[in-house]
């Protein structure tokens, strides 16, 4: 689980304004499976809080996907509020979800691969390659969604068909 700031073209719709990267755009918010497939894929504005996305993203893990059982996510899901209300998303008490949080560790200067949170990297590097999604061009949140999904699509059947 993590989420990526882009930047949203002029004449686009709906954006908001990340204060803590000073970045105005939308925030994509994506799950995404040890392949790196995404799973659930939620478009917000910029300010909207990472917490507060995931919410709006795991909210149909309530009745669907009941094979996932772990979570990994980056330090900004972190939040005792938040690992709570991941594990009670969903309706049956026998089967909780686990939230684990990977932290970078503060004494390691430059890049550090950490575990798990390099295949939601991936899957954002991978979404770069397709110039349309590189910055946000649709005026519609809804559109903007679709255009990820078709990435992720057309990327899955490009490795089927090798």
């Amino acid at each position: 689980l993590d989420s990526q700031i882009i930047d949203i073209a002029d004449q686009a719709g709906e954006r908001g304004y990340d204060a803590g990267k000073k970045v105005k755009g939308r925030k994509r918010n994506i799950l995404v499976d040890t392949l790196g497939i995404i799973l659930l894929l939620t478009v917000t504005v910029a300010s909207v809080q990472d917490r507060e996305g995931a919410k709006q993203l795991l909210q149909p893990l309530e009745n669907t996907r009941p094979r996932i059982t772990k979570i990994w996510a980056d330090g900004g899901y972190s939040g005792e509020d938040f690992s709570d209300w991941v594990s009670k998303v969903r309706d049956d008490d026998e089967q909780e979800i686990d939230l684990e949080i990977v932290k970078r560790s503060d004494d390691v200067s430059g890049f550090k691969v950490l575990p798990h949170r390099w295949i939601v990297e991936r899957t954002f590097a991978w979404l770069m390659k397709y110039r349309r999604l590189v910055r946000d061009y649709e005026v519609r949140i809804d559109s903007s969604e679709s255009m990820i999904y078709i990435a992720m699509i057309r990327r899955m059947v490009k490795n089927i068909a090798k």
